[in-house]
C-alpha cells in the first residue's frame, strides 16, 4: 500500500486509537471507520461528504455595543457637528434611531477648561490664517478666532430641502434618516408623504424623528398613511412652529386633538388642506380660524364631521384674512353658505362642488351678503341648489367676479344665465358644462350681455343648445371675445356658427370639437369674419369638414397660425397638407390624426423651408408608409414630439431608424 499512496519517509497505516493525544490535533484526521484513521494533510481538500462537528465559538460584542441605550444616547447627544451626527447615524440601525430621537434642545456642547480652550484657538488661527488674510465678512475674536457672523449662523436649517416618499419607500426609518441627515445640509422645508410601506410604514415614530430634527419645516403631506394618529401629528406642532402648509388625506386615525394642537402651536399656518379624514370635525376649524391669523387657503373634502358650526366659526374668525376656499361633498347647508357671503370680505376664489344640502336660498342669501366684493374666480359644480334666481344675486352680489365656472348644474335655464351676464359688469371667462337646460338664446344672450369684457367662453357637453331659426336684432359685437370653444354639444350647426360670425369679429382661438353637424358652409363664414387673425384652430371630430374649409383658413390666416388640429376628419387630405406648406409660416403644432394623409402629403409638407414644426401628430394615418420616413427625417430638424402612434404601414425597422436619428425628438411609437 506504501507504493500505492507513494508515501515518503514513514508511511504507515495506524489501527485503532488516536495517534495524536491533543484534540486540537486530532481534527487533522478523517474518520473512515471503526479502525482506520487516514491522515490528510491541511492543504488538502475532502473530496468525501462526511459531516464535521465544529465547536461554536461565541462572537465577544463591542464594548460600545455592551452599552444600554441610555448609555449611548448620552454619548450621541454630544455630537453637535451635523457630519458626526450623519457619520453615527450609518453605523448601525439602533444608531440611527437613538440619534432621531434627539431633540435639538437636548444636544450638549463639550465645556472645556475656557482658559485652554481659547488658548488652543488662538494658535490654530495663528497658525492658520494670519489676521492679515481675513476675508471680507469675517468677523474675529479678541484672541484672533474666527466667528461666524449671522448670516452663516443661518444657513444651517433654513428649510431649503424637499423630500417625498411615496410607497414602499415610505418608512420610520428614511424618515429617521431625513431628520438627522438634512439639518447640516440647508434643513427640511417640504416633506410629503403618499402611501405607506405594507409591512413597515411610517407610524408615529417617523413623524417625531421629523418634529425634533426637523424644526425647520414648512410644509407637510400626509396621504394615505392610516398608522399616524394625533401622537405623531401633536409632535410636530411642537416641534415644527414654522409650519404653513398642512395637507391631511385619507389619515383616518388623526382627530381634532393634533389639529387643534397644530392651530396653536404654528402661528404662520397659511394653507390647510383636509381630504376623507372621518374624525376631524368642527373643533379643527375654530381653532385654526382663531389662532392662525395668516390663513390664506383652506379645503375641505369628503369630512363628514364638518357642518356648519365650523364654517360658521372659521369665516367669522378668519374671513378678513382667508382669500380662497374650497369645499367639497361637506354636510353643510345654506347657513354656511349665508355666513361666506356676509364675513368673506377676502376672499378671492371659491369653489363648491358636490354640496347636495344647499337648496336656491343658499346661493340667493349668499349674493345678497355684500361680502363678496373682492371675488375674482367662482366655480360651482354639481351643486343641484343653483337656480336661476340664486344665480342672478350671485351676480349682482360680486361686481369683481372675473371668473364663473358652472358644471352639472341641471335646473338653471336660460333666464338665470341671461341675469347673471348682465348682473356681472366684471366677467371675462365664462365656462359652461353638462347645463342642459341652456339653449341657443341662452348661449347668443351672454354674448349680447357680456359684450365690453367678456374674453373667453366655454360650452362642453352642453345637449340642450339647438338650431333655432330666430332673428336676432342688429347689435353691437361682441369685439372683446378672444377665445371661443364648443366641445360635444350635438346640436350645435352651422346657424350657431354663422351668429358667432356677426357677434365676434375678434376671434384668435377657436375650438369646435365633435359638432357632426358642422360643414364647410358654416365655418367659411366664421373664419371670414375673424379680423385679429386666428393663432389657434381645433376641428377635431368635425367629420364633415374636407379640405376646402382647411384650405381656407389656412389661406386666410396662415400668417397668424400657430396651431392646428383636425384628428378624425376624414375628409381632410394631402391637400390641406399642400395649402400648409405654401402659407402656415409660424405653425408649430399640427395635429392630423387618422386623417387621409399619404407619403405625397408629408413630402409636400417637408418640402418648404420656412415651415417650423415643432409637434408633429399623424396617429391613426394608416395610408403612410415607410416612403414617408425621409421626410419625417427631414422634418425632425425642429420636431420635439412626433407621434406615429397605429400608423400600420410604417415598418417596426424605419420606426428603430427614426428613433435611432431623431434622438433629440420624443417620439411615440
Amino acid at each position: 500500500m506504501s507504493k500505492v499512496f507513494n508515501f515518503s519517509g514513514d508511511d504507515a497505516f495506524y489501527h485503532g486509537g488516536a495517534v495524536y493525544p491533543s484534540p486540537k490535533e486530532s481534527s487533522l484526521f478523517l474518520s473512515l471507520g471503526n479502525h482506520v484513521d487516514v491522515y490528510f494533510p491541511p492543504c488538502k481538500r475532502s473530496r468525501v461528504a462526511v459531516p464535521f462537528v465544529f465547536t461554536e465559538k461565541k462572537q465577544k460584542l463591542s464594548s460600545i455595543d455592551v452599552l444600554p441605550d441610555e448609555c449611548l444616547f448620552e454619548v450621541l447627544r454630544r455630537l453637535s457637528d451635523g457630519k458626526e451626527r450623519s457619520a453615527s447615524a450609518c453605523v448601525s440601525k439602533r444608531w440611527l434611531m437613538l440619534l432621531s430621537s434627539i431633540h435639538g434642545d437636548e444636544t450638549v456642547i463639550s465645556d472645556l477648561n475656557p482658559s485652554l480652550e481659547t488658548e488652543e484657538r488662538s494658535i490654530q488661527t495663528a497658525l492658520v490664517k494670519p489676521v492679515d488674510c481675513v476675508k471680507k465678512g469675517e468677523v474675529l475674536d479678541s484672541n484672533g478666532a474666527e466667528v461666524a457672523d449671522a448670516e452663516s449662523q443661518d444657513i444651517e436649517g433654513e428649510g431649503h430641502l424637499s423630500r417625498c416618499l411615496d410607497g414602499k419607500k415610505a418608512t420610520d426609518v428614511r424618515l429617521a434618516a431625513i431628520a438627522v441627515g438634512t439639518p447640516s445640509h440647508g434643513g427640511l422645508g417640504k416633506l410629503s408623504i403618499r402611501g405607506s410601506n405594507p409591512i413597515r410604514g411610517v407610524t408615529d415614530t417617523g413623524l417625531k424623528a421629523i418634529a425634533r430634527g426637523c424644526p425647520s419645516l414648512r410644509a407637510l403631506s400626509l396621504w394615505n398613511v392610516s398608522s399616524v394618529s394625533d401622537e405623531g401629528l401633536i409632535e410636530i406642532a411642537q416641534g415644527c412652529h414654522l409650519l404653513e402648509k398642512l395637507d391631511l388625506c385619507q389619515c383616518p386615525a388623526i382627530t381634532d386633538m393634533s389639529l387643534m394642537a397644530i392651530a396653536k402651536n404654528c402661528p404662520n399656518l397659511t394653507s390647510l388642506t383636509i381630504e376623507s379624514c372621518s374624525k376631524i370635525g368642527n373643533e379643527t376649524l375654530q381653532a385654526v380660524g382663531r389662532f392662525c391669523p395668516k390663513l390664506k387657503f383652506v379645503s375641505l373634502k369628503n369630512c363628514p364631521l364638518i357642518g356648519d358650526q365650523g364654517i360658521a366659526s372659521l369665516f367669522s374668525s378668519a374671513g378678513n384674512v382667508l382669500t380662497k376656499v374650497k369645499l367639497y361633498a361637506l354636510n353643510i347647508s345654506d347657513i354656511s353658505l349665508a355666513v361666506i357671503g356676509h364675513y368673506g370680505i377676502a376672499v378671492t376664489d371659491i369653489v363648491l362642488i358636490g354640496l347636495q344640502n344647499i337648496n336656491e336660498r343658499g346661493f340667493w342669501v349668499m349674493g345678497n351678503g355684500q361680502g363678496l366684493q373682492k371675488l375674482r374666480s367662482l366655480a360651482i359644480t354639481a351643486c343641484h341648489g343653483v337656480t336661476d334666481l340664486g344665480l342672478e344675486a350671485l351676480g349682482k352680489g360680486c361686481p369683481n367676479l372675473k371668473l364663473f365656472c358652472l358644471r352639472k348644474c341641471t335646473i338653471l335655464s336660460d333666464n338665470g344665465l341671461v341675469a347673471f351676464a348682465k348682473g356681472s359688469v366684471a366677467l371675462e371667462n365664462l365656462q359652461l358644462e353638462e347645463c342642459h337646460r341652456i339653449t341657443q338664446a341662452g348661449f347668443v344672450g351672454v354674448l349680447l350681455s357680456c359684450g365690453k369684457k367678456l374674453k373667453v367662453l366655454s360650452m362642453v357637453n352642453c345637449f340642450g343648445v339647438k338650431e333655432l331659426a330666430c332673428r336676432f336684432p342688429s347689435v353691437l359685437p361682441c369685439n372683446s371675445l378672444q377665445s371661443l370653444s364648443i366641445r360635444n354639444c350635438p346640436g350645435v350647426g352651422n346657424a350657431t356658427l354663422a351668429i358667432v360670425g356677426r357677434l365676434c369679429p375678434k376671434l384668435t382661438h377657436l375650438e369646435l370639437s365633435g359638432l357632426l353637424e358642422v360643414t364647410d358652409e358654416g365655418l367659411f363664414p366664421l373664419v371670414q369674419s375673424c379680423e385679429a387673425g386666428l393663432v389657434k384652430v381645433n376641428l377635431s371630430g368635425c367629420v364633415n369638414v374636407t379640405d376646402r374649409s382647411v384650405s381656407f383658413i389656412t389661406e386666410l390666416h396662415g400668417g397668424s397660425l400657430e396651431s392646428l388640429n383636425v384628428d378624425e376628419c376624414p375628409y381632410v387630405t394631402d391637400a390641406t397638407l399642400l395649402a400648409i406648406s405654401n402659407n402656415c409660416w409660424l405653425l408649430k403644432e399640427l395635429d392630423i390624426s387618422k386623417c387621409g394623409i399619404t407619403d405625397s402629403g408629408i413630402a409636400s409638407l417637408a418640402s418648404t423651408v420656412r415651415l417650423n414644426l415643432q409637434i408633429l401628430s399623424l396617429s391613426g394615418c394608416s395610408m403612410l408608409s415607410d416612403k414617408s420616413v425621409p421626410f419625417l427625417q427631414k422634418l425632425g430638424q425642429t420636431l420635439v414630439g412626433l407621434n406615429i402612434q397605429h400608423c400600420n404601414g410604417v415598418s417596426s425597422r424605419c420606426v428603430d431608424l427614426l428613433l435611432e436619428q431623431l434622438w433629440r425628438c420624443d417620439i411615440l411609437s
